[in-house]
């Protein structure tokens, strides 16, 4: 059977509203954008609650339909319940072929997992705390943190129904530092490795979808650059960037410690 890929097609774009920040609406739809058409908008929550106030704000501005749960005991998670039911309806009507699931919130991984079963591809969109389990059960999974890099003080006038006494971070849309490019290099020597042709070089596309299935969080923002091709060529003494018309070839370079254990020692007279 052929390896699913994530091609362009309808999206349905679900937020769980308990656990994600208003202010990043913007920038989580750009993101998911990049990946089809969104075609379905909702939100999920109480939205009797003062938590919901900052999100009713967004609805008109970003075209979303609020989706009201209202929970019948206190400490139940209505809102996860309500949302994984609609994203089940919305897959077994056939008319998307992906989601983006946005929440921090691990009790997702099932669902992210029976919906990659059907065939269809899920983009996770939660903060770098997110577990690892559901980081791993999507194909792809975005960190907020690399949507809106550098933190600043959620101003109180912004949604003063959440204004608390220590001011809440959000993020900035201005470069960050992030990690340095060298902490990168396992996995994208694991990558290219997998991928590496008869003439000792993997084709940029083909080298991300490997990253992509060793981790699905990676993100070159993570290590402060903009693009795939913009992290391999902070590593210069690792790689080389080959081009040939419109295509981008990757090549590896023998370490140097390799190619000394590799020399044969002269034999002693």
């Amino acid at each position: 059977m052929a390896e699913k890929e994530i091609a362009e097609g309808p999206i349905a774009f679900l937020v769980d509203g308990d656990n994600a920040n208003s202010d990043m609406v913007g920038e989580m739809l750009n993101e998911a954008s990049k990946y089809g058409s969104v075609i379905i908008r909702r939100v999920y929550g109480d939205w009797s609650s003062t938590q919901m106030a900052c999100w009713k704000k967004k609805l008109h501005e970003f075209a979303l339909l609020p989706s009201m749960v209202i929970p019948n005991r206190t400490g139940k998670n209505a809102t996860d319940i309500g949302l994984v039911i609609d994203a089940m309806d919305i897959m077994h009507k056939h008319v998307v072929k992906g989601f983006c699931i946005v929440s921090s919130d691990s009790d997702f991984t099932y669902l992210a997992m029976k919906i990659r079963e059907e065939g269809l591809f899920v983009i996770g969109m939660g903060n770098e705390r997110t577990h690892p389990t559901f980081q791993k059960a999507c194909d792809r999974f975005i960190f907020i943190e690399n949507l809106l890099p550098v933190e600043e003080e959620l101003e109180s006038e912004h949604c003063p129904e959440l204004a608390t006494e220590e001011p809440k971070k959000v993020e900035r849309n201005v470069p960050k530092k992030g990690l340095s490019p060298e902490k990168a290099l396992d996995m994208l020597t694991n990558a290219f490795r997998n991928k590496v042709g008869d003439d000792g070089r993997v084709n940029l596309g083909n080298l991300g979808e490997a990253l992509y299935r060793i981790e699905p969080a990676f993100d070159p923002r993570t290590y402060g650059k903009s693009s795939l091709v913009g992290l391999i060529a902070a590593l210069p003494g690792r790689f080389s960037i080959e081009r040939e018309g419109l295509g981008i070839w990757i090549r590896m370079k023998e370490d140097q410690s390799q190619k000394s254990r590799g020399k044969r020692r002269p034999r002693s007279k």
